[in-house]
């Protein structure tokens, strides 16, 4: 298979700033530059801007703020607010300028959070962005120049602390833009079906997870420090480390010390499990919470947490405190990866999988929304549809009004093989119907040499996105089931789960799933996968362990997609105990695994026959 030509865009070049590059965000796949059909809005005013104005919290700490005023628009004007722990001077950082926005009928403020860069106080991931936001909204809303209506906006992280804000209803808070947030409800988007996002986790850890930041000396003017933060452009500048070493390293919870960091909140976060009390103090979204904000969301099919941020929208909707709110809760998902929606192009390439032209109007649909909610304007943004998602492989752009889609139909493909299912020259096969009588697949999970990530989400020193499966699929610790070519074309768009039962021979073990469309020349996409820590299979709030001999029901949450197996095409499933470094390793000994420096190796099986039929079920759309 031919590689298309990689043409780097703009916001993947300001991203690449931070030290933030990956492989297969979004890319032209012709050696011109295209000309975007949806263009940034050119700006109406010249713009003023009042550097580093320091806004006091409700306990004496003060956070430093760049507001961004259009020369000529209006005494008073509403406020577009960004939150971001990514350095406020730097260009190109997550929480950077929303050019988009700036030099429009707003007061853009950009505001770096709690004991980062120029802020006051100490860095807590997560932990002060709740109350800190309210106070924030709460001073621009008050400004002799503010019209008391603030509006939100900013992607991962950014976007996450919208949300976590959102839930103590400040009455200016009147709407809010989060993009890849749903990390504002499940642990920071690091914890996944009880296992850690290992490659994702240690790169944010390690580039801004620090709690050392600039300090200003007695003897040093405000100013002058001012002009030299922005040369700081992380926080300090990480060590150099050799990935592929330091996510080997055990135990997991000494790697960045390892890796020569100062102190961060790594140790925390790989040591407790979801649901553990210990979580409470970051802020992040419970069931229990109620908002008031009406939300534009935006995700992607190949980000970590797009199953997520269903979840997360429909809580907001459920525990709305008004109509207002309740009824106006949107989302769009483009197919690409991490917060770069606006990248898409005429032949849109997400890793190496042409999608298409995957371009949609992000910048008009996010000024028709700030201008509806924050000046007054009526210009039917409400009307657009609840749900806007990209179907891959039709490659089309479609509206929706609810999730799971009314008219889906779920189906059950179950597995099938003689018992050698072991790498895609087995005999696994996926189909419709229930198995009879068949032997169950074996594999050995050695620890030493795990199953590699090869794409998927955001592996920012991996290549992501749409990647060709079939060379990791010859490995004999995988199982590998297919349907045969498809007669007819199926579309799968919905949430996905896959249902195993298991047996092993340790105490506990991990089990991982991944949906693959196989091309009619053989390339195997992978469409989404997920992984299930056997421990945590009743629940997070207790572990069970396994014994030798015993059958086990495991359920894997692959969050979800909408993608069409087109004509001659195939599903795939593939089974098997680890994907690293996306997942930390399982050491199978029933032990807390985040401390633990050895490891035994684990002989899995997976049931399909009449009492114990595996499947994973699909969300065909007619």
């Amino acid at each position: 298979m031919k590689r298309p030509f990689f043409l780097m865009s703009y916001t993947t070049k300001k991203l690449c700033v931070l030290g933030l590059c990956t492989f297969g965000f979004l890319f032209s796949a012709n050696g011109q530059e295209p000309k975007p059909r949806f263009p940034m809005p050119k700006a109406k005013y010249n713009v003023r801007i009042e550097k580093s104005v320091m806004i006091p919290m409700r306990d004496g700490v003060k956070l430093s703020t760049d507001l961004y005023f259009p020369e000529g628009a209006g005494e008073k004007l509403p406020v577009i607010l960004v939150r971001t722990p990514y350095n406020k001077n730097v260009p190109g950082s997550d929480g950077d300028t929303p050019s988009d926005l700036v030099g429009q009928d707003y007061v853009v403020a950009v505001q770096d959070v709690r004991g980062k860069f120029e802020s006051e106080g100490d860095y807590i991931v997560s932990a002060a962005d709740t109350n800190d936001g309210y106070d924030t909204v709460e001073w621009l809303a008050s400004q002799s120049w503010s019209t008391g209506k603030v509006g939100t906006t900013g992607c991962s992280y950014p976007g996450e602390n919208q949300v976590q804000m959102a839930k103590l209803r400040n009455a200016h808070h009147v709407a809010m833009n989060p993009r890849a947030a749903s990390g504002g409800m499940q642990y920071f988007g690091f914890l996944r079906g009880g296992a850690f996002e290992l490659a994702d986790g240690a790169n944010w850890f390690l580039r801004n997870g620090s709690k050392i930041k600039p300090q200003l000396a007695a003897t040093m003017p405000r100013s002058q420090f001012q002009a030299v933060t922005k040369y700081f452009t992380l926080n300090p500048s990480p060590p150099k480390v050799d990935w592929r070493e330091l996510w080997r390293s055990l135990p997991l919870r000494d790697m960045m010390d390892k890796a020569g960091m100062p102190p961060t909140d790594w140790e925390g976060f790989v040591s407790h499990p979801e649901g553990d009390p210990w979580w409470d103090q970051f802020g992040y979204v419970k069931e229990t919470d109620h908002f008031d904000t009406p939300g534009l969301f935006l995700d992607s099919w190949y980000d970590y947490g797009v199953g997520d941020t269903f979840k997360l929208v429909e809580l907001i909707k459920k525990n709305s405190a008004s109509p207002r709110a309740r009824e106006n809760q949107f989302i769009v998902i483009a197919p690409t990866t991490h917060c770069v929606y606006e990248d898409a192009t005429e032949h849109t390439v997400v890793g190496t999988r042409d999608l298409g032209d995957a371009q949609f109007d992000y910048y008009g649909l996010y000024l028709r929304w700030f201008d509806y909610w924050l000046r007054g304007i009526d210009n039917g943004v409400t009307k657009m549809p609840k749900i806007q998602l990209y179907v891959m492989g039709r490659n089309e752009w479609r509206g929706e009004n609810e999730w799971p889609l009314a008219r889906t139909k779920f189906t059950a493909f179950y597995l099938h093989s003689d018992g050698h299912a072991n790498s895609r020259f087995g005999t696994g096969r996926l189909s419709t119907e229930k198995p009879g009588d068949q032997p169950p697949d074996g594999y050995v999970y050695d620890p030493k040499s795990p199953v590699p990530t090869w794409g998927g989400p955001r592996s920012r020193n991996l290549p992501s996105g749409a990647q060709d499966q079939s060379d990791i699929e010859m490995r004999s610790d995988m199982l590998v089931y297919s349907t045969p070519p498809l007669e007819k074309g199926i579309e799968v768009t919905g949430p996905l789960e896959v249902v195993l039962y298991v047996s092993s021979d340790v105490r506990d073990t991990d089990f991982t799933a991944k949906l693959i469309d196989v091309y009619p020349d053989g390339t195997a996409y992978n469409i989404q996968e997920g992984i299930q820590r056997a421990r945590y299979r009743e629940g997070f709030g207790k572990k069970v362990w396994m014994k030798p001999g015993e059958v086990y029901l495991v359920r894997i949450n692959l969050r979800a997609t909408s993608n069409y197996f087109g004509p001659g095409h195939r599903i795939r499933l593939d089974i098997s105990s680890s994907n690293f470094p996306r997942f930390d390793r399982n050491l199978n000994t029933g032990g807390n695994n985040f401390d633990e420096t050895k490891w035994i190796v684990a002989h899995n099986e997976i049931k399909h026959d009449k009492q114990y039929a595996s499947y994973i079920l699909l969300p065909v759309i007619p």
